[in-house]
């Protein structure tokens, strides 16, 4: 942890010696100066936490030493030290923001009082300082944008869940940003400065993701050549986010149960019990309680696990966020790969809106990347969102043609014509694998889902008879 700085400044060498062996302590780094612009110097960088300041001295007198400290750092606590106290003076340091005053001689018991107070105070602003910026985010969390009712009970819900230790589930559908909910309530909690670890629990097989979990030992099976540490240990301290938990197998999720009860577990192929203080996020894009009651969930573990809940609702349900994030998405690529699109026309952005984003946000990111990196001119334009988009959305959104509407005379949108959902995101799988060449990688990575789901949906619809091979 981090020590508080105090900044003593005073011209009299043994005031100022005698001030600072009174307050050496182990949690304390306690400097001291005779000149004011030395003690300028050293709070200028926003490192310290306390500033005690004589009121006359040489060069720049306590008044002002406050002001241009107060100017360098809003925050800084400033205790004024005198023998020539008047209230008049007392009052008017108090009217320029110091936070104290305190008469020569004190005792030590009286400035340990008032130091006390001022960090503590300190602290606080801090603290109070990052809540702020955190709020200041609330509505840009990472690719996080939206003000839609929606949105803003999910950020309620994240800042009332950061703050405690309690195990939150993360729901939603591919491509809502579950791992960005996780990094949110991370980054806003008491563990923020220790580990965030993830583990895709969809990504790896049983064997395997019992190893990363929990670690091993050298010889503990075939190929485990030396001690593999797991992510528990790796997250002691912590957070660790397991994503997709709801596609870990029943043993394993026997063992996972433990380690949240009893807050131990042992390496695979080790005896030996370890202790670990971890707090547990946990996301699945799947309904678990229909997986408790068909049996391939534990009923325990759901419970454990759904302490707080935070359900990400689907791009097609905020739909007045996706300007927002469209241009934000805009921004960003816009930056990165440095082009010169800039805009986004009315009627694009219109298209953009009114399509259902069965890829939800990360369908957008990538739909927006492409558009920019295509771009020729400053301005996205209807007739490029029409080519980005899946042909079947364009036709049920009225759409035949590059910058046209249906009919041949280019008028109003036809009818909007519903189609089943699982219609609309089997096209679009179908369209992002066209797009990446048959890559089931890349493709699973674009559409945020596991080469695992990836290959489960196309089995299934391959034997259904409603896509051929891909």
């Amino acid at each position: 942890m981090a020590k508080d700085k105090i900044v003593i400044v005073d011209d009299d060498e043994f005031m100022r010696d005698s001030l600072m062996e009174a307050l050496s302590r182990p949690e304390l780094q306690v400097v001291g100066f005779g000149l004011a612009s030395e003690a300028l110097a050293a709070v200028s960088d926003g490192s310290a936490s306390l500033l005690l300041t004589d009121m006359r001295m040489p060069e720049m007198d306590g008044m002002e030493l406050l002001q241009e400290a107060k100017r360098l750092d809003p925050n800084l606590p400033v205790v004024m030290m005198t023998a020539f106290a008047t209230i008049e003076t007392a009052v008017l340091a108090m009217k320029r923001g110091a936070f104290d005053y305190v008469m020569k001689p004190f005792k030590a018991e009286e400035i340990d009082l008032v130091v006390n107070r001022a960090l503590e105070h300190h602290r606080l602003l801090t603290e109070n300082e990052y809540l702020k910026d955190e709020l200041a985010k609330k509505f840009r969390l990472g690719d996080f944008v939206g003000k839609s009712p929606a949105m803003k009970a999910v950020f309620e819900e994240i800042r009332q869940a950061a703050p405690t230790s309690a195990t939150v589930f993360i729901r939603g559908e591919s491509g809502t940003g579950k791992e960005l909910v996780a990094r949110s309530v991370h980054a806003q909690s008491p563990r923020r400065n220790k580990p965030l670890v993830k583990v895709n629990c969809a990504a790896l097989s049983a064997g395997v993701l019992e190893s990363e979990l929990f670690g091993h030992e050298k010889g503990a099976f075939t190929g485990a050549d030396k001690r593999r540490i797991g992510r528990f240990e790796m997250a002691d301290g912590g957070t660790l986010f397991l994503d997709e938990v709801s596609e870990m197998d029943l043993a394993l999720q026997g063992k996972l149960l433990r380690v949240l009860q009893e807050k131990e577990f042992e390496r695979v192929g080790s005896s030996e019990t370890i202790s670990v203080d971890v707090r547990i996020l946990a996301s699945s894009n799947r309904d678990l309680e229909k997986s408790v009651e068909d049996g391939s969930f534990r009923q325990d573990l759901y419970y454990r696990l759904n302490v707080i809940s935070v359900e990400l609702p689907p791009l097609r349900e905020r739909k007045t966020d996706i300007p927002a994030l469209a241009r934000h998405f805009l921004e960003r690529y816009r930056q990165e790969e440095g082009v010169r699109v800039r805009e986004i026309s009315d009627e694009a952005m219109e298209l953009l809106t009114r399509y259902d984003w069965p890829g939800n946000v990360r369908e957008l990111a990538n739909i927006m990347e492409r558009l920019i990196v295509l771009g020729r001119s400053d301005v996205i334009e209807a007739a490029q969102v029409e080519n980005a988009l899946p042909k079947s959305a364009m036709r049920a959104l009225g759409r035949t043609g590059p910058g046209g509407s249906a009919g041949a005379g280019g008028g109003e949108a036809g009818p909007f014509v519903p189609r089943p959902l699982e219609d609309v995101e089997r096209e679009f799988i179908v369209e992002t694998l066209k797009h990446f060449g048959g890559a089931r990688a890349k493709s699973a990575e674009a559409l945020s889902i596991s080469e695992r789901s990836l290959r489960d949906r196309l089995k299934r619809w391959q034997e259904a008879g409603l896509i051929g091979d891909v």
